[in-house]
């Protein structure tokens, strides 16, 4: 992992970084590259400015490890209203929700009724429910709250991290299970003891990993799979393997988030692929901004620019 990555990452989980450089204004015109706004009403506007390009959408409200039980019905009755809002603007996009959002450290069984309730309108809305996935030490837990969820319901998928060891395991254990994945490459400061520390590792267990969910007897369970990168060199390698497997739309799905590499979004679709651009919105939005920096360190550059613009 390169110094930078780790600066970078250590800086997303400083409270007091994160209580001044909300404040500086170069830091939030450069936030509004990678997020429409704080509202919902802004994100829906972008996805809504993306459906002309023929680009779908996934909504996310920011922020994790809510405080209390009241805050996690609060998240729920908001997703519910942005799924209302979606329907009603005949929008294709889809939701994503952190289990931290949903009482997950309170309350377990809370957490999943509230999971519950959010598939039940998915359901009527004809909907997706993502369940995100966040540090190492919430792997198990989010997995067997998305298995409860999967019982339930088939509107709902889940996020998996290809610089994770055990995400090989984790993705045999789930391909039977017939359900909508999508495979980012991880955003969090990991120790090397679970997850790969080098860039050509991730990237190499990534395609591995994609690979697999590509495979015959992965297409036939129903998997879809959402290949979740900005790695243009991987999406290259992976579109080569979907040509040669003859994969179609219904199980393959690439996806970039909101304002990062738009030439190379617009790209894709115009060469035919499928795309779905991930929004994220709101007001806790420092910690996420720290990890798409780190993710591509050369936004750095960016934010240097807006400094002394």
């Amino acid at each position: 992992m390169s110094v930078m990555r780790k600066v970078l990452l250590a800086g997303s989980q400083s409270v007091w970084l994160r209580e001044k450089a909300m404040r500086w204004s170069f830091v939030r015109r450069s936030v509004s590259t990678f997020m429409p706004g704080e509202r919902p009403e802004d994100a829906l506007d972008a996805a809504g400015t993306l459906k002309g390009a023929k680009i779908n959408t996934i909504l996310t409200r920011l922020g994790e490890s809510l405080a209390g039980a009241e805050d996690s019905h609060a998240v729920a009755d908001h997703y519910i209203r942005v799924m209302d809002m979606v329907a009603e603007r005949g929008l294709d996009a889809q939701i994503s929700v952190k289990p931290t959002q949903l009482a997950y450290d309170q309350d377990k069984e809370l957490c999943f009724q509230l999971l519950k309730r959010l598939l039940d309108h998915a359901k009527q809305r004809n909907n997706i429910i993502w369940i995100d996935m966040e540090s190492s030490e919430y792997v198990d837990g989010t997995i067997a709250l998305f298995k409860r969820g999967r019982e339930y319901s088939d509107r709902i998928g889940i996020a998996l991290q290809a610089y994770l060891y055990r995400t090989e395991k984790d993705i045999e254990d789930l391909l039977p299970l017939g359900c909508h994945i999508r495979l980012v490459k991880g955003a969090y400061l990991e120790p090397a003891t679970v997850a790969y520390p080098d860039k050509k590792d991730v990237d190499e267990n990534y395609f591995k990993l994609a690979v697999r969910m590509l495979q015959p007897d992965a297409i036939a369970a129903g998997t879809m799979l959402h290949i979740a990168t900005h790695d243009m060199a991987l999406v290259e390698r992976l579109r080569a393997v979907i040509r040669e497997r003859g994969v179609t739309r219904a199980n393959v799905e690439f996806a970039m988030l909101y304002g990062i590499q738009r030439g190379a979004q617009q790209t894709l679709v115009e060469q035919g692929e499928p795309l779905r651009v991930l929004i994220s919105y709101g007001e806790y939005w420092f910690p996420w901004y720290m990890r798409r920096l780190a993710e591509r360190p050369a936004n750095v550059w960016f934010v240097l620019k807006n400094l002394f613009s």
